[in-house]
């Protein structure tokens, strides 16, 4: 087995999430930089340089084995689950000069075909994935997550949504407290009550035209990133594909494919999650999803007929 002089490198989909990241990076910076100079008047830097250093958590592996299991609900595979799955880790990673002992194989116990890529070394598949797919399909699907790992599509979006939690913390408080405002005796909406929204819409409108570039970008955010990790996925596909699975993943997307139409539900993330970062196809209730082009544009993964456009280079190379 060759090994890679470069394990892991960051591809222009993972530069660009990080960059679409920023604004609320910024913000959350400054909401914690401001608490903790009120917690900590003399040493309020303190808390920012300890926010900044927490990023590094991402790659700590006992952080990463508690996000498997509590906030991505995995579990470890079993024995016999494992004999299944390391053969065919071993094979996926020899293929692409990756060392796959730095990764740790992970269950999600699930009745969709699924597989996720997380933090800096979390590989999970669902069970009805380990028991449903053939070898040659099942190592198809990890040489997509493995490429989620490689090209630096997984730890950068872990990074950027670990760093604006305090942001979107802060914007759920504010809402909570808008919504207390409003319901304010007994959804009539006193004189104080109308006064303090009309200041505080007056407050945000000047700050939107004062800083109309950033929130531009803070509205067009959620648009850009979705686009971004739609190429992200493509970019992992054409990873398995070069490394000769391109066959195996096609035969994937056309099983999920015929299920979601049997099913009479759309791919909500297909082949890609922390949500699930980078999972391979998770699929939402019809009546649940989002319709027309607004769902399309704010969808994080590609439809499968674009997928398999781009394998199609792949496919008459067989």
């Amino acid at each position: 087995m060759h090994l890679a002089k470069r394990q892991r490198s960051i591809d222009v989909t993972a530069m660009v999430q990080l960059l679409l990241q920023l604004p609320s990076f910024l913000a959350s910076l400054v909401i914690v930089a401001v608490l903790s100079q009120l917690l900590l008047p003399d040493m309020g830097w303190l808390g920012g340089l300890l926010w900044l250093a927490s990023g590094a958590m991402a790659f700590h592996r006992p952080t990463e084995r508690a996000l498997a299991r509590h906030l991505l609900n995995l579990r470890h595979p079993t024995p016999r689950e494992l004999s299944r799955l390391e053969p065919l880790w071993r094979a996926v990673t020899a293929r692409t000069g990756v060392e796959g002992r730095a990764y740790e194989l992970w269950i999600e116990d699930s009745d969709h075909l699924n597989a996720l890529a997380a933090a800096g070394h979390i590989v999970g598949v669902t069970r009805f994935s380990l028991e449903r797919l053939s070898d040659g399909q099942l190592a198809a699907v990890l040489a997509h997550e493995l490429g989620h790992h490689v090209r630096g599509h997984a730890w950068s979006s872990l990074l950027g949504q670990w760093y604006a939690v305090p942001g979107r913390l802060v914007w759920a408080v504010v809402r909570k407290l808008i919504r207390l405002v409003t319901v304010t005796g007994h959804g009539r909406m006193g004189f104080w009550a109308a006064v303090l929204l009309l200041v505080a819409g007056a407050a945000v409108l000047l700050v939107a035209l004062e800083y109309w570039f950033v929130t531009l970008t803070l509205v067009a955010a959620p648009y850009l990133l979705a686009a971004v990790t739609r190429r992200a996925e493509v970019r992992a596909d054409h990873h398995a594909a070069a490394a000769g699975f391109g066959p195996m993943l096609a035969e994937v997307l056309h099983m999920m494919q015929a299920t979601d139409r049997e099913s009479g539900s759309v791919t909500a993330s297909a082949l890609s999650g922390c949500g699930k970062t980078a999972a391979m196809g998770t699929r939402t209730p019809a009546r649940g999803r989002r319709q027309g082009l607004l769902g399309k544009l704010l969808s994080s993964h590609p439809d499968y007929h674009t997928r398999l456009h781009h394998l199609a280079p792949y496919l008459k190379q067989r």
